[in-house]
């Protein structure tokens, strides 16, 4: 009788690992090359690709000749594609980019002829909160995965319940995605056998029906004679789909998947190589919140933005992999990371420069114009370069924009000695000189000076210069003195109100009086080592440590820094045996460098003396001084304290973690990330040989006790002995220990990954508040928004018609007709903006714990509700350019507006 198994050839391929992509991929051809000649020989054989498209992309280009083959295996359900085009970390990117993942997967696996319509996340370590949402809301009915699930999980399907209710049924692999690889090794007459201890082991999981053998591994094909097993032979799709979607009677599981019960989550890649995880951020920052709404709302229809925005998406999704962003993979893959996050952030800007030469153009030369990039009004501060003698700014009504002078830049750039003056015309460039343009020049004696500014005024004649120079050459044979000046240029802090979306463009003027006052409430000059905008006071402790007041609230010993060992790896911190901690500084200095009434700084210097180095067994002797500064800033009308803790790495084996005491005793976290705000409590669900460290990702802010940290990055906090603690480093040595105290089992091979130790300057950045209340009612998405998306300023240009809007004209002009968009509703949040076809797309979601609305208003005449794919479903009421529309808590909802006229 043959036994009720159903048989699932796979490969879990890792795109880039311990070896980087291009090397791995040499690997990937040879066994996809044998997978399609044993399906083009045997009819009965199926093939699952892992979940990912990805892989498949980096076939084809080597084997485009394969199409075809591809194409029809696919359309006839043999070969199962998709339905992602990555296996990303699900903590280690925003939302947004796990949606873009989806999209992209599931078209790319349309055009070869279908997606896989289950949501196979095989190896990351863990799951998001989301995810459950952002799977249905692309129309995919089932989960399957592997870590991070409960204990209280006893069989292999459960209720997987998002952050906003939604569920999904999901597929457990109990023993992983590999739990048959043996089934077909061995003789084939103890065949029958295998077949029964594989029967044993996963029937308690599954009562009744057939059993899912998982025959794959790693980088590796299938064996091609399975099928004269007689066993049936499915793809993964198959085998899923054929279950009853309905979640009703299956065990239920809320919110994110992080027990560590059935197996590694490997929570250490949260703060491994720390400075990829900011360009992460950096990168996706660029793309979803600046480069993307912008051009649609400014530069409707531009083919290239589009073009450019496809290839940032491509490899933002491509680095978010979970052997990628993690920092897991040997050092040359964290290289090959690291460029293409370089390059998504640097094409991201490209479009950015787009927009911001738009604007230029139609702004005078004496112009500051400022982008608003979030759906609703801004007043915050902006930095220019402004002529000393117009050191001031008027707003479009002629009133004064409130500013602080920061600090006046040198003026003499360059002296060189010229025997010939007339070298001095090779360094010339038509006007350019020095990275600016030429203003004026002089001869005095055997000196000749230039003078340069940003912009120079007109009249200016190559000519003219050049027959300065050479009666100058003429007169005197040399040797010249030549300097290079710069016109008189100081840094001003403007504090500056932006309507949702808009620009306002302000004009430098002459700083014939003072400034106006700013828009914070109860500012005063502050004591010595003092800050105070009228909403947050903060005072430095003898040990360097902040003090924070604000209205009902208040917190002490705030940025407490503590070096601690780690003789762990990329996947596990791990402290020797026995540690040393080390956060008393041997000397501490405060500088205040700028004092009100707008921006506020102290700079913290604190001196250490670390151990250089760790081993399980304990941290070195020698000790190497490191200097921590924290640059302490607050800003007018900011409830909040802005920090930047830097210092130069030159210790390995070691983690450095940022603390603050608790105001109030707290038992549990609130963190945001990927479109949720998830509580987490002091403990972590042990198991599977792994220590359940409480060590958790935070994304947008995390809060506790009545303190709050806004954020830059994915960051790993943990709540340990009534203290925030916030890691700011983790250097490691190995990709994986062999021996780890914190787990049973290598997460890989033992290579050296010096590049891990992270060697250099290490900067973080964030934000720090004390708040009364919830999260919720301190508003703390909205102050994460704000925090991370500056104002844009862009300097004018001048090449604008005189009636141009921002020389005064009506503002009539096509690109600006989407620019008055905005988005109103407590705790509702903008994640993306774009244009799509003839329709612009917004996607908002409500992190917020009740119900609540999103009121879109905008110059369209028509709405539809749309899924995370983009298909559009339900019309919704427009009433007079106002869309509204309810949501859930935590619901993500995606709207296509269409432009009125």
């Amino acid at each position: 009788m043959t036994p009720d198994i159903v048989v699932v050839p796979h490969t879990h391929w890792d795109r880039e690992w311990y070896l980087p992509f291009q090397r791995f991929r040499l690997g990937l051809v040879r066994m996809l090359d044998e997978v399609l000649d044993t399906m083009a020989a045997d009819p009965g054989y199926r093939f699952t690709m892992d979940g990912q498209l990805a892989a498949l992309e980096d076939y084809l280009e080597i084997r485009p000749e394969r199409l075809p083959a591809v194409r029809r295996l696919v359309a006839e359900g043999r070969f199962a594609a998709g339905p992602w085009l990555i296996l990303a970390d699900e903590f280690l990117c925003s939302g947004e980019t796990l949606i873009r993942n989806l999209e992209y997967g599931m078209r790319g696996a349309a055009e070869l002829g279908g997606a896989m319509r289950v949501g196979y996340l095989p190896d990351q370590f863990g799951h998001c909160a989301q995810m459950p949402q952002i799977l249905r809301q692309a129309g995919l009915e089932h989960a399957c995965l592997w870590r991070g699930v409960p204990a209280s999980v006893d069989r292999d399907a459960f209720a997987w319940i998002g952050a906003d209710g939604t569920a999904v049924r999901t597929q457990y692999l109990p023993g992983g995605y590999g739990n048959a690889v043996a089934l077909f090794s061995g003789p084939p007459e103890a065949l029958a056998d295998r077949l029964t201890a594989f029967t044993e082991t996963l029937r308690p999981w599954h009562p009744a029906g057939p059993l899912l053998a998982m025959y794959g591994a790693d980088h590796s094909a299938p064996a091609a004679d399975i099928t004269a097993a007689g066993l049936r032979i499915a793809t993964l799709h198959d085998y899923v789909t054929a279950q009853d979607p309905s979640v009703t009677g299956l065990p239920a599981v809320h919110g994110e998947l992080r027990s560590h019960a059935r197996a590694n989550i490997l929570p250490g890649v949260i703060s491994a190589r720390m400075p990829a995880k900011q360009a992460m951020a950096r990168a996706e920052r660029v793309v979803t919140r600046y480069a993307e709404p912008l051009s649609a709302l400014w530069l409707p229809g531009g083919t290239a933005a589009a073009k450019l925005l496809d290839m940032a998406w491509r490899r933002l999704i491509a680095c978010s992999g979970h052997d990628s962003i993690t920092g897991c993979g040997a050092d040359e893959t964290a290289q090959q990371v690291a460029a293409r996050i370089a390059e998504a952030e640097q094409i991201g800007q490209a479009v950015v420069d787009m927009v911001s030469a738009s604007l230029a153009d139609r702004a005078s030369r004496d112009a500051l114009v400022v982008v608003n990039p979030s759906p609703f009004p801004r007043t915050a501060l902006v930095l220019a370069d402004l002529p000393e003698s117009r050191a001031a700014l008027s707003a479009p009504d002629g009133g004064r924009v409130p500013a602080q002078r920061l600090e006046l830049a040198p003026t003499l750039l360059d002296e060189t000695v010229m025997d010939d003056l007339t070298q001095l015309l090779g360094r010339i460039h038509e006007r350019e000189l020095f990275g600016q343009e030429i203003v004026s020049w002089s001869a005095d004696g055997d000196v000749f000076t230039i003078v340069v500014g940003r912009h120079a005024t007109p009249g200016y004649d190559y000519a003219d210069l050049r027959a300065a120079v050479l009666d100058g050459a003429a007169a005197r044979p040399g040797p010249w003195r030549v300097r290079t000046r710069a016109e008189p240029v100081v840094t001003v802090a403007a504090q500056v109100t932006v309507a949702p979306f808009g620009r306002t463009v302000l004009t430098s003027v002459p700083a014939s009086e003072p400034a106006p006052a700013p828009d914070s409430p109860g500012w005063a000059r502050p004591a010595e080592g003092t800050l105070d905008n009228g909403l947050l006071r903060v005072t430095v402790a003898p040990d360097g440590t902040l003090s924070l007041f604000a209205d009902g609230a208040e917190a002490h010993g705030v940025g407490r820094v503590v070096d601690g060992g780690d003789a762990g790896d990329t996947y596990n911190h791990a402290p020797p045996r026995p540690d040393t901690l080390v956060d008393a500084p041997g000397q501490v200095e405060v500088e205040s460098v700028c004092a009100g009434p707008l921006v506020s700084v102290l700079e913290i210097r604190r001196d250490y003396a670390w151990p250089s180095g760790a081993t399980p067994d304990g941290r070195s002797p020698v000790t190497e001084n490191v200097t921590v500064t924290t640059r302490a800033e607050l800003r007018a009308g900011e409830p909040y304290l802005r920090l930047e803790m830097s210092f130069d790495n030159r210790c390995r084996d070691h983690r450095v973690r940022w603390h603050a005491p608790l105001p109030s005793p707290a038992a549990e976290s609130f963190s945001e990330g990927q479109l949720s705000v998830v509580r987490r409590g002091l403990t972590g669900e042990g198991g599977c040989g792994e220590e359940p460290l409480p060590t958790f990702p935070a994304e947008g802010f995390v809060t506790a006790g009545g303190l709050a940290v806004l954020l830059d990055q994915v960051t790993e906090y943990e709540l340990t002995g009534g203290e925030l603690a916030l890691t700011l480093i983790r250097s490691v040595g190995l990709l994986s220990r062999n021996r780890n105290a914190y787990r049973d089992e290598p997460a890989g091979p033992q290579l050296p990954t010096p590049a891990a130790q992270c060697p250099g300057p290490v900067t973080t950045r964030l934000a720090v508040l004390p708040h009364p209340g919830t999260w919720h009612e301190a508003g703390l998405p909205r102050l994460a928004e704000e925090y991370r998306h500056a104002l844009l300023a862009v300097p004018g240009a001048g090449r604008a018609p005189a009636a141009s809007p921002d020389a005064g004209g009506p503002d009539t002009s096509p690109e600006r007709a989407g620019a008055s968009l905005a988005v109103e509703g407590t705790g509702v949040v903008l994640t993306a903006l774009r244009e799509r076809g003839d329709v612009l797309e917004i996607r908002v979601v409500a992190e917020h714990p009740s119900a609540t609305e999103a009121v879109v208003h905008g110059p369209f005449d028509a709405a539809r509700r749309a899924d995370v794919l983009g298909v559009a479903g339900e019309r919704l009421e427009v009433t007079g350019g106002v869309v509204r529309l309810p949501l859930r808590p935590f619901e993500i909802a995606t709207l296509h507006l269409t432009r009125a006229g």
